[in-house]
């Protein structure tokens, strides 16, 4: 696979996925206003993707501001983080990897501005090195619940491309074909960006995955007649009750899988639970623009002045949910205290297994 994000010189290198999979083209960052626009115009997505794409952004505005005044340098960062955090609403990997490097920067504030700037891209390099050894963490325990020969369904892109690497979703779904369980993969369309078609189907081609397409409007049937065994996805945030956010048609989904008793399970790092929310409620939930549903790559479907409601994400209610797949664990219900105790075992250590 082709690398999400790296960092070269002063240049953060994405991935183009807007472009995909008809083109492998690749879009260059060199301050933090690039990264704000590859965040907001999806040129980056994914959850842990974002948060390290900003990470990248936080360093980028310190090296840009490096040359004034120590104060000012550290008004400016601070203005410029607050325009990252802003460039999408839901996914809370953005505030965590911001915050992550604000801290780093509060912690040293009494040091050089040239070493604080070493320290940040020390930070950003760590929270992206650090993602690609979450996404494996999952893939190992997601792979403990996909039964041999499984019929796996997944929504969305929660693989390589929404990561820094392996994939959380997708990663679960790499491990259990790397260890030979003879799987298969139903991958929905997902609309209105057609991230399953352009990228998920785009990924587990490229590493003989075997996949099947479909419109999303197909999973229903599927379901129904029993051939999806499990359904997993990804996470743009969980609250600390296990509610979760992820890609718009995931409720759906996960309606029909308590109707017709197929496991759902979320796989995401420990990073997308939002501890500081109670539920689902208090989760932002991004609208965007209606030429998003109006139009296929340039291509007008619908009629001018048509109203559009196009929210980004919808929230499946833990009830609804099988188990959440964490690098430290698969967290079972009741969820608030599985989280409960994931939030305190940060401050004392890792905790493997089950929670």
């Amino acid at each position: 696979m082709y690398d999400t994000l790296k960092f070269e010189g002063d240049t953060l290198i994405l991935i183009d996925q807007r472009k995909l999979p008809q083109k492998v083209e690749f879009f260059k960052c060199r301050d933090y206003r690039d990264v704000e626009f590859a965040i907001a115009d999806m040129v980056v997505r994914g959850a842990p993707a974002i948060g390290a794409a900003g990470a990248y952004g936080v360093y980028l505005a310190a090296s840009e501001f490096k040359n004034n005044s120590e104060e000012v340098f550290f008004k400016k960062v601070k203005e410029a983080n607050k325009v990252l955090v802003k460039a999408r609403p839901t996914a809370v990997n953005l505030f965590w990897a911001i915050n992550r490097m604000e801290q780093a920067m509060k912690r040293n504030r009494n040091k050089p501005v040239s070493e604080i700037l070493e320290i940040l891209r020390e930070e950003a390099d760590n929270i992206a090195r650090e993602d690609v050894e979450t996404n494996q963490a999952i893939g190992k325990f997601g792979n403990e619940v996909i039964p041999q020969g499984a019929t796996i369904l997944t929504h969305c892109n929660a693989g390589a491309l929404a990561t820094v690497g392996y994939g959380t979703a997708l990663g679960v779904i790499r491990a259990a074909h790397e260890s030979g369980k003879n799987i298969k993969v139903y991958a929905d369309e997902t609309r209105p960006r057609l991230q399953g078609a352009r990228l998920t189907a785009f990924e587990l081609v490229e590493e003989g995955i075997p996949v099947t397409l479909i419109a999303d409007s197909v999973a229903a049937t599927l379901i129904r007649d029993g051939v999806i065994d499990v359904i997993v996805v990804g996470a743009d945030r969980i609250a600390s009750n296990g509610d979760t956010a992820n890609k718009i048609g995931t409720f759906m989904l996960s309606e029909l899988a308590v109707r017709f008793g197929v496991p759902l399970y979320i796989a995401a790092p420990v990073s997308t639970i939002d501890f500081d929310i109670n539920d689902g409620s208090e989760i932002v939930i991004e609208e965007r623009s209606p030429e998003e549903v109006t139009h296929i790559q340039g291509i007008q479907i619908a009629p001018d002045g048509v109203e559009v409601y196009n929210p980004a994400f919808d929230v499946t209610p833990a009830e609804n949910i099988t188990g959440i797949i964490t690098e430290k664990g698969i967290i079972e219900p009741p969820y608030k205290e599985g989280i409960a105790s994931l939030k305190s075992s940060q401050k004392k250590g890792d905790i493997d297994g089950q929670l």
